[in-house]
C-alpha cells in the first residue's frame, strides 16, 4: 500500500471535505505518520473514514473527527494543552506540532507505553504522557485547551474547571444515537460560551457518570 498517496486522499476526501481547512492543522496530520500509530493488523486502513479498534473496547477516532477536534481548538505555539484518552497516541503528536506543550493522559498503561516510542520516533518532543484516571486526577493544572476524546452523557464541571482563562474544551456530550460535538470557551468572567460544532458518537469516557434516563 502506497502510504503517501492514501495520505494525500485522507487530506482531500476526508479532513477537507468536512471543512477542516486550517493550513497548519492540515499540514501536522499530513507530517505525523498515522500508519505508525495503528495497530499493526489494521496497518492498511490507518487512512480509512472510520474508527480503528485499539483494544479494551476503545477505539482511535477517524481522520476527519481528529482534524475537526484541532482545527476547533484553535492550538497556537503558546498554548499548554491536555489531551484526555492518549490512545494510539497519533492525535496527541498531531497537537504536539501546533502547541508549546501536551500532556496526554490515558486510564490503560498499555496504551501509553506502546504510544511513547512512536512519539518519540516522529522527533516530537513536547509531549508528557501520564497513566491516570483523569476524573480522579490530584493535578490542579490549569491548560489552554483541553480534548476530551471519549463521551460523557452531560458534561463534567471538572473539565471546565482544568481551563486557563480563554482556554477551549472540546466535549462529546450526549447518549446514543445522538450525541454532540461542543466547543467551550471560559470567558473572563467565569461562564463558559458553548457552541455546537457536529453530531457525532464516541465511546464513553470510562467511568463518567452515567445518569439513567428519566422514564415516564
Amino acid at each position: 500500500m502506497n502510504f503517501d498517496v492514501a495520505r494525500t486522499q485522507m487530506l482531500g476526501q476526508q479532513l477537507r471535505a468536512w471543512e477542516v481547512l486550517d493550513e497548519r492543522v492540515l499540514r501536522a496530520f499530513a507530517e505525523t505518520p498515522r500508519e505508525d500509530f495503528v495497530p499493526r493488523e489494521y496497518r492498511d486502513l490507518a487512512f480509512a473514514d472510520a474508527e480503528i479498534p485499539l483494544g479494551h473496547g476503545q477505539t482511535m477516532l477517524a481522520p476527519k473527527v481528529e482534524g475537526r477536534i484541532a482545527q476547533a481548538l484553535q492550538v497556537e505555539r503558546i498554548d499548554d494543552v491536555l489531551v484526555v484518552g492518549t490512545g494510539s497516541g497519533y492525535f496527541t503528536a498531531c497537537l504536539a506540532r501546533l502547541a508549546k506543550r501536551v500532556t496526554s493522559v490515558d486510564i490503560f498503561p498499555d496504551f501509553v507505553a506502546a504510544a511513547q516510542p512512536k512519539i518519540a520516533a516522529c522527533g516530537i518532543r513536547n509531549v508528557e504522557l501520564k497513566v491516570a484516571d483523569v476524573l480522579t486526577w490530584s493535578d490542579r493544572e490549569r491548560f489552554d485547551a483541553i480534548a476530551v476524546t471519549s463521551s460523557m452523557p452531560e458534561l463534567d464541571p471538572r473539565f471546565v474547571e482544568m481551563l486557563r482563562t480563554q482556554g477551549r474544551l472540546f466535549v462529546v456530550v450526549g447518549r446514543k444515537p445522538a450525541m454532540e460535538a461542543q466547543l467551550l470557551t471560559l470567558q473572563p468572567t467565569g461562564r463558559t460560551a458553548t457552541t455546537s460544532l457536529f453530531e457525532t458518537v464516541l465511546t464513553p469516557l470510562i467511568n463518567a457518570e452515567r445518569p439513567e434516563p428519566f422514564v415516564l
